[in-house]
């Protein structure tokens, strides 16, 4: 199982951008290239919905209607990091950002990380 550390939350202007980090860490010999890799996201209130994944061994990317054209999911399999690009943001995107891995046996989650919207 990976242990995940989310950085890069913040406050901003709606219109500005972000940069999510995710660092994972494992035991010796776990493969991220074999995880697929998500974020999450979850408002006051409201359940956690995925925002945008990237599978693993180059499997592609998955978005969610409402990102679609101003985030994007990336990954450095040699840094154990995956990232998330948040461009354009809107008040509505303001929530606990969390990274997630899952390899088919087990699955992590981290900590989570702020992103707040505001004017």
């Amino acid at each position: 199982q990976v242990h995940l550390v989310e950085s890069g939350g913040g406050s901003v202007q709606p219109g500005e951008s972000l940069r999510l980090s995710c660092a994972a860490s494992g035991p010796s010999g776990t493969i991220f290239s074999s995880y697929t890799m998500g974020w999450y996201r979850q408002a006051p209130g409201n359940q956690r919905d995925v925002v945008a994944r990237i599978f693993r061994r180059g499997g592609g990317t998955f978005y969610v209607d409402a990102v679609k054209g101003r985030f994007t999911i990336s990954r450095d399999n040699a840094k154990y990091t995956v990232y998330l690009q948040m461009n354009d943001l809107k008040p509505e995107d303001t929530a606990v950002y969390y990274c997630y891995a899952a390899n088919g046996r087990d699955e992590s989650w981290g900590q989570g990380t702020q992103v707040t919207v505001s004017s």
